[in-house]
């Protein structure tokens, strides 16, 4: 008879659980195309990063990427690279290595179009994310054709997941 009673208050402690807010910073993400996915990663102390990226393609390549908030008007300003240098590098290092740079929109369950979240702000990770022209840009890289990836995102990316 207990074992009965305690099988409804299992099933309301485990719906609880899955549908817990997934933070920004472990979040998944992948295109309706499944040309791409998206794990955000938490970000090391940074005084201009806010968030941090992976992007991963098809032909197991990975791009990396960052989101700065610029100061004047606040917008969440991505940049995704690929096999950029390590360490200092010079502006036209990061130019040459950069493969997308862009603001990151958001969308939520009601349909409403904000920004990325910061990380660390306690925010629930986004319905969906754009990535502004992303395709164009990745098609135009020199990341794309033979020796990179050979598929190309849409610019709507939809959660898939939270990492633990």
């Amino acid at each position: 008879m207990r074992f009965a009673a305690l099988i409804p208050a299992v099933a309301v402690l485990w719906a609880t659980t899955a549908n817990a807010a997934c933070p920004i910073e472990l979040a998944v993400y992948g295109d309706r195309d499944k040309a791409a996915s998206i794990d955000f990663r938490p970000t090391l102390e940074s005084a201009t990063v806010t968030n941090s990226f992976k992007m991963v393609m098809d032909n197991d390549i990975v791009l990396d990427g960052v989101v700065m908030w610029s100061d004047e008007v606040a917008r969440p300003n991505g940049m995704l690279m690929h096999q950029c240098p390590e360490g200092d590098v010079t502006g036209e290092e990061l130019d040459a290595c950069t493969v997308w740079q862009g603001v990151i929109y958001s969308v939520d369950e009601q349909g409403n179009v904000g920004l990325l979240p910061r990380e660390r702000i306690a925010a629930a990770a986004p319905k969906k994310l754009i990535f502004a022209d992303l395709g164009h840009s990745l098609r135009m890289s020199a990341a794309y054709g033979p020796d990179g990836f050979s598929k190309v995102p849409w610019d709507v990316f939809e959660i898939q997941g939270c990492q633990e």
